[in-house]
Protein backbone atom coordinates (compact mmCIF):
# COMPACT_ATOMS: atom_id res chain seq x y z
CA UNK A 1 0.00 0.00 0.00
CA UNK A 2 2.76 2.42 0.97
CA UNK A 3 4.67 1.51 -2.21
CA UNK A 4 1.66 2.37 -4.37
CA UNK A 5 1.12 5.61 -2.45
CA UNK A 6 4.77 6.58 -2.90
CA UNK A 7 4.64 5.77 -6.63
CA UNK A 8 1.46 7.85 -7.03
CA UNK A 9 3.02 10.75 -5.14
CA UNK A 10 6.15 10.54 -7.28
CA UNK A 11 4.08 10.61 -10.48
CA UNK A 12 2.11 13.61 -9.18
CA UNK A 13 5.29 15.54 -8.38
CA UNK A 14 6.69 14.70 -11.83
CA UNK A 15 3.45 15.87 -13.50
CA UNK A 16 3.49 19.14 -11.54
CA UNK A 17 7.11 19.73 -12.56
CA UNK A 18 6.35 18.97 -16.21
CA UNK A 19 3.36 21.30 -16.38
CA UNK A 20 5.19 24.03 -14.46
CA UNK A 21 8.18 23.95 -16.84
CA UNK A 22 5.87 23.69 -19.85
CA UNK A 23 3.98 26.78 -18.65
CA UNK A 24 7.23 28.73 -18.51
CA UNK A 25 8.08 27.62 -22.06
CA UNK A 26 4.62 28.63 -23.27
CA UNK A 27 5.06 31.99 -21.55
CA UNK A 28 8.33 32.57 -23.47
CA UNK A 29 6.63 31.53 -26.72
CA UNK A 30 3.71 33.93 -26.20
CA UNK A 31 5.99 36.77 -25.09
CA UNK A 32 8.15 36.33 -28.19
CA UNK A 33 5.10 36.97 -30.36
CA UNK A 34 3.63 39.81 -28.32
CA UNK A 35 6.95 41.59 -27.70
CA UNK A 36 8.68 41.23 -31.07
CA UNK A 37 6.71 39.52 -33.83
CA UNK A 38 3.22 41.01 -33.78
CA UNK A 39 4.28 44.66 -33.12
CA UNK A 40 6.68 44.39 -36.08
CA UNK A 41 3.88 42.92 -38.25
CA UNK A 42 5.87 39.80 -39.09
CA UNK A 43 4.16 36.50 -39.86
CA UNK A 44 5.86 33.41 -38.50
CA UNK A 45 4.85 29.82 -39.03
CA UNK A 46 2.19 27.69 -37.37
CA UNK A 47 -1.31 28.59 -36.26
CA UNK A 48 0.13 31.55 -34.36
CA UNK A 49 1.28 32.82 -37.76
CA UNK A 50 -2.22 32.35 -39.18
CA UNK A 51 -3.67 34.20 -36.18
CA UNK A 52 -1.17 37.03 -36.68
CA UNK A 53 -2.06 37.40 -40.38
CA UNK A 54 -5.77 37.47 -39.51
CA UNK A 55 -5.04 40.13 -36.88
CA UNK A 56 -3.12 42.28 -39.37
CA UNK A 57 -6.00 42.06 -41.85
CA UNK A 58 -9.05 42.27 -39.55
CA UNK A 59 -7.78 43.30 -36.06
CA UNK A 60 -9.38 40.19 -34.55
CA UNK A 61 -7.27 39.39 -31.43
CA UNK A 62 -4.67 36.71 -31.95
CA UNK A 63 -5.92 34.78 -28.91
CA UNK A 64 -9.39 34.27 -30.42
CA UNK A 65 -8.17 33.07 -33.81
CA UNK A 66 -5.44 30.90 -32.29
CA UNK A 67 -7.81 29.21 -29.86
CA UNK A 68 -10.62 28.74 -32.40
CA UNK A 69 -8.46 27.14 -35.10
CA UNK A 70 -6.67 24.89 -32.64
CA UNK A 71 -9.91 23.68 -31.05
CA UNK A 72 -11.21 22.70 -34.50
CA UNK A 73 -7.91 20.88 -35.22
CA UNK A 74 -8.04 19.09 -31.85
CA UNK A 75 -11.59 17.86 -32.54
CA UNK A 76 -10.47 16.60 -35.95
CA UNK A 77 -7.43 14.94 -34.35
CA UNK A 78 -9.60 13.19 -31.77
CA UNK A 79 -11.72 11.80 -34.62
CA UNK A 80 -8.75 10.58 -36.68
CA UNK A 81 -6.10 9.89 -34.02
CA UNK A 82 -8.26 8.71 -31.12
CA UNK A 83 -9.79 10.05 -27.91
CA UNK A 84 -6.49 9.76 -26.03
CA UNK A 85 -5.01 12.55 -28.11
CA UNK A 86 -2.53 14.73 -26.15
CA UNK A 87 -3.78 16.24 -22.91
CA UNK A 88 -0.59 18.31 -22.80
CA UNK A 89 -1.36 19.67 -26.28
CA UNK A 90 -4.83 20.80 -25.20
CA UNK A 91 -3.33 22.35 -22.06
CA UNK A 92 -0.75 24.21 -24.16
CA UNK A 93 -3.38 25.56 -26.52
CA UNK A 94 -5.47 26.93 -23.64
CA UNK A 95 -2.47 28.46 -21.87
CA UNK A 96 -1.00 30.10 -24.99
CA UNK A 97 -4.42 31.51 -25.91
CA UNK A 98 -4.67 32.94 -22.40
CA UNK A 99 -1.21 34.51 -22.59
CA UNK A 100 -2.02 36.05 -25.99
CA UNK A 101 -5.26 37.46 -24.60
CA UNK A 102 -3.51 38.97 -21.57
CA UNK A 103 -0.40 40.42 -23.16
CA UNK A 104 -1.37 41.47 -26.70
CA UNK A 105 -3.18 44.67 -25.68
CA UNK A 106 -0.69 45.48 -22.92
CA UNK A 107 2.39 45.07 -25.15
CA UNK A 108 1.14 46.63 -28.38
CA UNK A 109 4.15 48.91 -28.98
CA UNK A 110 7.32 47.48 -30.64
CA UNK A 111 10.10 46.74 -28.17
CA UNK A 112 12.70 47.38 -30.90
CA UNK A 113 12.33 49.48 -34.05
CA UNK A 114 14.46 47.28 -36.32
CA UNK A 115 12.38 44.63 -38.13
CA UNK A 116 15.31 42.27 -38.67
CA UNK A 117 16.18 42.40 -34.98
CA UNK A 118 12.55 41.74 -34.10
CA UNK A 119 12.54 38.66 -36.36
CA UNK A 120 15.77 37.31 -34.87
CA UNK A 121 14.94 37.99 -31.21
CA UNK A 122 11.35 36.80 -31.63
CA UNK A 123 12.53 33.66 -33.41
CA UNK A 124 15.16 32.85 -30.77
CA UNK A 125 12.77 33.38 -27.86
CA UNK A 126 10.01 31.42 -29.60
CA UNK A 127 12.36 28.54 -30.44
CA UNK A 128 13.66 28.26 -26.88
CA UNK A 129 10.08 28.36 -25.54
CA UNK A 130 9.03 25.58 -27.91
CA UNK A 131 12.14 23.61 -26.98
CA UNK A 132 11.18 23.75 -23.30
CA UNK A 133 7.64 22.59 -24.13
CA UNK A 134 8.83 19.75 -26.41
CA UNK A 135 11.40 18.59 -23.85
CA UNK A 136 8.51 17.88 -21.47
CA UNK A 137 6.47 15.97 -24.03
CA UNK A 138 4.18 18.89 -24.86
CA UNK A 139 3.13 20.47 -28.13
CA UNK A 140 1.47 23.73 -29.15
CA UNK A 141 -0.82 21.91 -31.56
CA UNK A 142 -1.53 23.69 -34.83
CA UNK A 143 0.46 22.41 -37.80
CA UNK A 144 1.81 19.57 -35.62
CA UNK A 145 -1.73 18.13 -35.58
CA UNK A 146 -2.08 18.49 -39.34
CA UNK A 147 1.27 16.73 -39.81
CA UNK A 148 0.26 13.80 -37.57
CA UNK A 149 -3.02 13.32 -39.43
CA UNK A 150 -1.36 13.45 -42.87
CA UNK A 151 1.42 11.12 -41.72
CA UNK A 152 -1.14 8.54 -40.56
CA UNK A 153 -2.66 8.17 -44.03
CA UNK A 154 0.17 9.20 -46.36
CA UNK A 155 3.87 8.35 -46.43
CA UNK A 156 4.89 11.98 -45.92
CA UNK A 157 7.21 13.02 -43.08
CA UNK A 158 5.72 15.36 -40.44
CA UNK A 159 8.65 17.74 -40.89
CA UNK A 160 7.85 18.20 -44.58
CA UNK A 161 4.17 18.85 -43.87
CA UNK A 162 4.99 21.44 -41.18
CA UNK A 163 7.54 23.17 -43.44
CA UNK A 164 5.05 23.33 -46.33
CA UNK A 165 2.36 24.75 -44.03
CA UNK A 166 4.77 27.37 -42.66
CA UNK A 167 5.86 28.44 -46.14
CA UNK A 168 2.23 28.95 -47.19
CA UNK A 169 1.29 30.75 -43.95
CA UNK A 170 4.23 33.16 -44.10
CA UNK A 171 3.65 33.74 -47.82
CA UNK A 172 0.07 34.82 -47.13
CA UNK A 173 1.30 37.98 -45.36
CA UNK A 174 2.19 39.39 -48.78
CA UNK A 175 -1.52 39.64 -49.64
CA UNK A 176 -2.07 41.78 -46.55
CA UNK A 177 0.84 44.23 -46.85
CA UNK A 178 2.07 43.69 -50.44
CA UNK A 179 5.55 43.87 -48.90
CA UNK A 180 8.37 41.58 -49.95
CA UNK A 181 10.37 42.86 -46.98
CA UNK A 182 7.87 41.53 -44.43
CA UNK A 183 7.71 38.27 -46.35
CA UNK A 184 11.49 37.83 -46.19
CA UNK A 185 11.63 38.65 -42.48
CA UNK A 186 8.94 36.04 -41.88
CA UNK A 187 11.15 33.38 -43.48
CA UNK A 188 14.13 34.69 -41.47
CA UNK A 189 12.10 34.16 -38.31
CA UNK A 190 11.10 30.65 -39.43
CA UNK A 191 14.77 29.72 -39.86
CA UNK A 192 15.78 31.23 -36.50
CA UNK A 193 12.95 29.38 -34.69
CA UNK A 194 14.05 26.09 -36.27
CA UNK A 195 17.72 26.67 -35.41
CA UNK A 196 17.00 27.76 -31.81
CA UNK A 197 14.63 24.81 -31.28
CA UNK A 198 17.12 22.25 -32.60
CA UNK A 199 20.00 23.81 -30.65
CA UNK A 200 18.02 23.75 -27.41
CA UNK A 201 16.86 20.15 -27.79
CA UNK A 202 20.22 18.79 -28.95
CA UNK A 203 22.16 20.85 -26.40
CA UNK A 204 20.34 19.30 -23.46
CA UNK A 205 21.16 15.78 -24.70
CA UNK A 206 24.52 16.35 -26.41
CA UNK A 207 26.93 13.48 -25.85
CA UNK A 208 30.68 12.92 -26.04
CA UNK A 209 32.79 9.84 -26.69
CA UNK A 210 35.93 9.62 -24.54
CA UNK A 211 39.05 7.53 -25.11
CA UNK A 212 41.40 7.50 -22.11
CA UNK A 213 44.89 5.97 -22.07
CA UNK A 214 46.38 5.66 -18.60
CA UNK A 215 48.43 3.28 -16.46
CA UNK A 216 45.70 3.66 -13.84
CA UNK A 217 42.96 2.65 -16.25
CA UNK A 218 41.30 0.43 -13.64
CA UNK A 219 40.75 3.32 -11.20
CA UNK A 220 39.44 5.57 -13.97
CA UNK A 221 37.10 2.87 -15.28
CA UNK A 222 35.87 2.16 -11.76
CA UNK A 223 35.07 5.86 -11.22
CA UNK A 224 33.19 6.23 -14.51
CA UNK A 225 31.22 3.04 -13.96
CA UNK A 226 30.47 3.31 -10.21
CA UNK A 227 30.31 7.06 -9.55
CA UNK A 228 29.55 8.70 -12.90
CA UNK A 229 27.11 5.83 -13.64
CA UNK A 230 28.17 5.45 -17.26
CA UNK A 231 29.10 2.35 -19.22
CA UNK A 232 32.78 1.61 -19.76
CA UNK A 233 34.50 -0.56 -22.37
CA UNK A 234 38.16 -1.59 -22.08
CA UNK A 235 39.97 -1.91 -25.41
CA UNK A 236 43.34 -3.56 -25.98
CA UNK A 237 45.93 -1.26 -27.47
CA UNK A 238 49.60 -1.15 -28.32
CA UNK A 239 51.86 1.90 -28.41
CA UNK A 240 53.63 2.20 -31.75
CA UNK A 241 56.65 4.05 -30.37
CA UNK A 242 57.00 2.16 -27.08
CA UNK A 243 55.74 -1.17 -28.46
CA UNK A 244 54.06 -1.71 -25.08
CA UNK A 245 50.62 -3.19 -24.54
CA UNK A 246 48.08 -0.89 -22.90
CA UNK A 247 44.40 -0.62 -22.05
CA UNK A 248 42.15 2.06 -23.51
CA UNK A 249 39.09 3.19 -21.54
CA UNK A 250 36.20 4.06 -23.83
CA UNK A 251 32.98 5.63 -22.56
CA UNK A 252 30.09 7.67 -23.94
CA UNK A 253 28.77 10.34 -21.57
CA UNK A 254 26.67 13.49 -21.62
CA UNK A 255 28.65 16.65 -22.40
CA UNK A 256 27.56 18.19 -19.10
CA UNK A 257 29.17 15.25 -17.25
CA UNK A 258 32.61 15.63 -18.81
CA UNK A 259 33.80 18.37 -16.43
CA UNK A 260 33.56 16.13 -13.35
CA UNK A 261 35.17 13.23 -15.21
CA UNK A 262 38.11 15.38 -16.34
CA UNK A 263 38.69 16.64 -12.80
CA UNK A 264 38.66 13.10 -11.41
CA UNK A 265 41.03 11.80 -14.09
CA UNK A 266 43.43 14.63 -13.27
CA UNK A 267 43.38 13.54 -9.60
CA UNK A 268 43.95 9.86 -10.48
CA UNK A 269 46.55 10.31 -13.24
CA UNK A 270 47.65 13.82 -14.33
CA UNK A 271 49.60 12.23 -17.22
CA UNK A 272 46.58 10.44 -18.72
CA UNK A 273 46.05 10.88 -22.46
CA UNK A 274 42.42 11.78 -23.28
CA UNK A 275 40.67 12.11 -26.60
CA UNK A 276 37.09 13.42 -26.66
CA UNK A 277 34.75 13.99 -29.59
CA UNK A 278 31.12 14.96 -30.04
CA UNK A 279 28.76 12.28 -31.30
CA UNK A 280 25.64 12.89 -33.37
CA UNK A 281 23.38 10.35 -31.69
CA UNK A 282 23.61 7.83 -28.86
CA UNK A 283 20.98 5.13 -28.44
CA UNK A 284 20.60 2.56 -25.70
CA UNK A 285 20.41 2.33 -21.93
CA UNK A 286 20.89 5.73 -20.29
CA UNK A 287 20.54 7.61 -23.58
CA UNK A 288 17.91 7.95 -26.31
CA UNK A 289 15.57 5.15 -27.27
CA UNK A 290 16.06 3.65 -30.71
CA UNK A 291 13.05 4.56 -32.87
CA UNK A 292 12.18 2.64 -36.02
Amino acid sequence: MFTKLFATQKKLIKAIQDYGIMTFGLFLFAMAWTLFVIPAEIAGGGISGVAAVVFYATKIPVSITYFSINIVLVLIAIKFLGANFGVKTIYSIVVVSGFFGIFQDVLSEPLVDDMFLSAVLGGMMSGVGLGIVFSRGGSTGGTDIIAMIVNKYRNVSPGRVIMLCDVVIIGSVYFVFQSVEKLVYGYVMMWVVSYALDSFLSGANRSAQMFIISKKYDEIAQYIGNEAYRGVTLLDGSGWYTQKKTKIVMSVVRKKETGDIFRKIKQIDPDAFISMGSVMGVYGQGFDKLKL
